[in-house]
């Protein structure tokens, strides 16, 4: 161990903001002993400081190799290597640390957000979950754990943040990431929460205002969005850096809302995308588009926006490209009818205590559903979750039962613990009147058939239908968080494909479970919308229909609504939506063929009939 009459008149020039006197006095004691590490750490410490930082990397490099076996030296020289850039060298030095310290969540935690820089997220994800099982109570392993969940799609995420309010105060960089995650997996209401606070303290802070504006117009806050465009726009901010091309944005975003597109159209148009991979810029710029009457032009952009997005996903969620891959998961799973009769009986809720499921593919008046029902008193929604895939892979880790293949294996213990485990999930999501039912509304649970039977046998289905060809188009412009429809809508073809692999799914469950299901066309529900709600509330025998017909005002007094309806559903009902697939005709002629069962099946128009009458 080196003298302290060496190391601490060192210590002291650090302390005192004086690194060259600490270089020179390092440089001194290094002359007699060259490979006394306590030294040439302060060395690196004394050039870091001075912002020489590829003279810095040499000193830890050679700590390296003066104390090999040091995982600390080879951490602080992996941290010097990624501030000069080299990251390629810093992952290596790395690795080698983590060898030495398998079980130290810091490094493998610094290891994940390397990757997560080199543009691995899979693999960051993987680490950083490794990082998460060595410190499970550390909220910084936590948050950039979710950080790359979310990164690739994968909803474990929600597990990590949980515990988020048992964090606080964090320090203001932690919390910015927190509030961040939380915007990116849909939890809106409490990411203002926690940037309103961010900016009581920082309130000056460029990047957290405008983060903040994006949130107040995802909670329909839209003059409060608008008032942090307008002090940003007041400032001195160049039109080429990308907090104006963000400023830009969200001013586009801002008059779609109000219905000025060809505003909007032109805005997006001047700023252009913010980064080569933006693709949600098509998107808008699509949507701007089509509400202008312009369909050559929105396919343009949406043919980019799904090129950019198909190549994240490639990285993010590579299994859903392999060849081979189903085009939606366990789309071609079946429980056949004699394996059904194999399941044991059990004891299960009624009728009255088991959730009302609204299903149907994505963009089939699903939102639209629930919010009419959450309208009424007997009733409670929660915002679209993924209870039964988490409750599936739950099954599968701990049990190795696969979903629905396994399910004739399940007791009356195991089905009595997935309802404790769903309930919990949606407990966590919902604050729970216990005097109304449950509207699970989450469009592929018509996936789950098989399982959501499993262990509620009793419970009511409602089946949202549209024109198929309406529900292709709607996916193909709509910019989908979600993996599994992100890569299913890659291309109208594709589309098309997974619409009809999911339709076949659930037909030829009804016929082996024959489950209660009330069909509910969106064309119905538009054009006759008092009869079709009182037909509904007689399905789940509520008697008065009425406050149902009152759903946009609810939706407005919920605020945040996290699904891509949002800011349809605060509307009355129009008939916009109706046959709009007919502007973009030319574009369907590789899709019909693949629609025709499905078309012929419900009973929609003939694809080579005239187009309806405008209305």
């Amino acid at each position: 161990m080196t003298d302290a009459r060496l190391t601490a008149p060192i210590v002291a020039a650090l302390r005192s903001g004086n690194p060259a006197e600490g270089e020179r006095l390092c440089r001194l004691s290094l002359q007699a002993s060259p490979d006394e590490s306590d030294i040439l750490l302060l060395l690196g410490m004394s050039l870091q400081q001075q912002g020489r930082l590829d003279e810095a990397a040499k000193a830890y490099r050679r700590l390296t190799e003066v104390e090999p076996e040091s995982s600390m030296h080879w951490r602080n020289y992996a941290t010097a290597l990624r501030h000069v850039g080299d990251l390629e060298a810093s992952e290596r030095a790395l690795e080698t640390a983590v060898s030495l310290a398998p079980d130290d969540a810091d490094l493998l935690e610094l290891h994940g957000l390397l990757q997560m820089q080199l543009g691995r997220p899979a693999e960051a994800r993987d680490t950083l979950l490794r990082a998460f099982g060595k410190a499970p109570d550390s909220p910084s392993v936590r948050i950039h754990a979710a950080q790359a969940c979310l990164a690739c799609r994968d909803h474990r995420a929600d597990d990590l943040l949980r515990p988020w309010r048992e964090w606080l105060p964090l320090e203001d960089s932690l919390q910015f990431e927190l509030a961040d995650a939380q915007a990116q997996q849909g939890e809106a209401d409490v990411a203002l929460e926690l940037f309103e606070d961010l900016l009581r303290r920082l309130p000056e802070d460029r990047g957290l205002r405008l983060r903040l504006a994006g949130i107040y117009e995802r909670v329909n806050r839209l003059e409060k969005a608008e008032k942090l465009l307008d002090a940003l726009a007041a400032e001195d901010i160049s039109a080429t850096t990308p907090e104006a091309k963000e400023i830009a944005h969200q001013r586009a975003r801002l008059a779609t809302r109000r219905r000025q597109y060809a505003t909007a159209r032109t805005i997006l148009e001047s700023s252009g995308p913010r980064t080569d991979g933006d693709y949600a810029h098509w998107f808008a710029l699509a949507n701007a588009c089509d509400k202008t009457g312009d369909p050559p032009a929105a396919m343009r952009a949406l043919r980019l926006g799904h090129a950019r997005q198909t190549d994240e996903l490639r990285v993010a969620v590579p299994h859903f490209f392999e060849p081979g891959a189903e085009i939606l998961p366990n789309a071609k799973a079946r429980v056949g009818t004699a394996d059904y009769r194999s399941w044991p009986e059990l004891q299960a809720p009624d009728v009255s205590q088991s959730p009302v499921f609204v299903v149907g593919f994505p963009r089939s008046g699903t939102t639209l559903l629930e919010q009419m029902l959450d309208a009424h008193p007997q009733l409670q929604s929660m915002d679209e979750r993924p209870f039964f895939n988490i409750l599936a892979r739950r099954l599968e880790t701990s049990t190795n039962v696969q979903v629905p293949r396994d399910l004739m294996r399940l007791d009356q213990r195991d089905c009595d613990e997935l309802r404790k485990g769903y309930l919990l999930l949606a407990c966590g999501k919902v604050s729970r009147n216990w005097d109304t039912r449950l509207v699970d509304k989450n469009p592929l649970n018509m996936m789950w058939l098989p399982m959501i039977h499993r262990m509620f046998p009793h419970a009511k289905f409602i089946l949202a239908l549209r024109h198929p060809c309406d529900v292709i188009l709607s996916c193909y412009m709509q910019n989908f968080w979600s993996a599994v429809l992100a890569a299913a809508s890659q291309s109208l073809e594709h589309l098309a494909r997974a619409y009809v692999a999911a339709m076949e799914n659930w037909l030829y469950h009804c016929e082996v479970f024959t489950p209660d299901v009330f069909v509910s066309r969106y064309e119905d529900l538009v054009v006759d919308t008092p009869a079709q709600t009182r037909r509904i509330a007689a399905f789940l025998g509520l008697e008065d229909a009425g406050s149902m017909l009152k759903f946009d005002a609810r939706a407005r007094e919920k605020g945040y609504i996290k699904t891509p309806s949002y800011t349809q559903v605060i509307e009355p009902i129009n008939r916009s939506g109706m046959g709009r697939w007919q502007h973009y005709r030319e574009y369907f002629a590789p899709v019909l063929p693949i629609l025709e069962p499905m078309l012929k099946h419900w009973g929609y128009v003939h694809p080579d009939a005239p187009a309806p009458a405008a209305t």
